[in-house]
C-alpha cells in the first residue's frame, strides 16, 4: 500500500498502541480540545483522554492487528474497519478521524 498522509498517521497510531504510549500518542496525534466518541461514552480533552486510553489499554491487554479490512481517507478525515484480537478475544473495530493540522479532532470508534 501507498504511504499515504492518512496511512501513515494510522501506522503511527497503531505503534503509539501496541508501545503502550499513551503520551506519545496523545500527545502528537490528537489536538488539545479533541473528541473521542463511542456509544456508551464521550471523552475530550488531553488529559481525559490520556486517562480514557490508559484505562483502555490495561483492559484490552496485548492489541493484536489481524488485518485492516477497510481503509478510506481524505484530505481530512480516516475512516478504517480492522480485526483486531485482544485477551478479551477476536473482535472487527471502526474507527473514524476527522483531522485538523495532522491531528484528530473527533475521533469515532465502536466495535462489532
Amino acid at each position: 500500500m501507498t504511504m499515504t498522509p492518512g496511512r501513515k498517521f494510522y501506522e503511527e497510531q497503531l505503534l503509539y498502541i501496541s508501545a503502550k504510549d499513551v503520551d506519545g500518542l496523545i500527545d502528537n496525534h490528537y489536538n488539545e480540545d479533541a473528541v473521542l466518541i463511542g456509544f456508551e461514552f464521550v471523552v475530550k480533552g488531553r488529559d481525559a483522554l490520556k486517562k480514557y486510553f490508559r484505562g483502555y489499554l490495561e483492559m484490552l491487554g496485548n492489541l493484536e492487528v489481524k488485518s485492516t479490512d477497510k481503509f478510506r481517507e481524505t484530505e481530512d478525515t480516516i475512516f478504517l474497519e480492522a480485526s483486531v484480537v485482544t485477551k478479551l478475544g477476536p473482535a472487527v473495530v471502526y474507527d473514524a478521524f476527522v483531522l485538523r493540522d495532522g491531528k484528530a479532532s473527533y475521533h469515532f470508534t465502536g466495535v462489532k
